[in-house]
């Protein structure tokens, strides 16, 4: 009677977790550059990369956003071609995605719980210092440097 009653609740706890679990836990956007993006995986093979986030034309410091395409849709092969054109180019894209919890438990739709819903390319030259523009070329913020001096450096003999 008791192994009864701990299988029925071992089985309510796994059905609870089980519906609890949400396909779209999250919705959201990054933007930014593609640094790494690979076809990898034992048993299933998925599309996995990671974005080096960036504001305002600066990246940011921190760690970079992970993302998956999810195996379990048909179209991924122009999201595929897209983000490996953006990553060797060097574009600043931005990805809508949703984040799921619960149903990626053993790795099947890719490594990450993010998973790319629609890629728009928002600067092709974001990588390029010297852009064309009206048959001149004019320079571009790339990035953003900051300079510490050390004033004890300064005043030595």
């Amino acid at each position: 009677m008791i192994r009864l009653a701990y299988r029925l609740f071992l089985f309510f706890v796994v059905s609870l977790t089980m519906v609890s679990c949400s396909e779209n836990y999250s919705r959201g956007e990054k933007v930014g550059t593609v640094i790494e993006f690979a076809q990898s995986g034992l048993i299933w093979d998925s599309w996995d990369g990671r974005l080096n986030l960036t504001q305002t034309g600066m990246n940011t410091a921190g760690e970079p956003f992970t993302f998956s395409l999810d195996n379990d849709r048909d179209d991924q092969q122009p999201l595929v071609d897209l983000l490996y054109q953006a990553q060797i180019e060097g574009w600043k894209i931005k990805i809508k995605y949703h984040k799921v919890m619960g149903w990626n438990w053993f790795g099947n739709r890719g490594r990450s719980d993010y998973f790319v819903d629609e890629v728009t390319v928002l600067d092709k030259d974001f990588a390029n210092p010297l852009r064309n523009v009206k048959g001149g070329r004019e320079g571009h913020i790339i990035d953003t440097v900051y300079v510490v001096i050390d004033k004890s450096e300064l005043f030595k003999k």
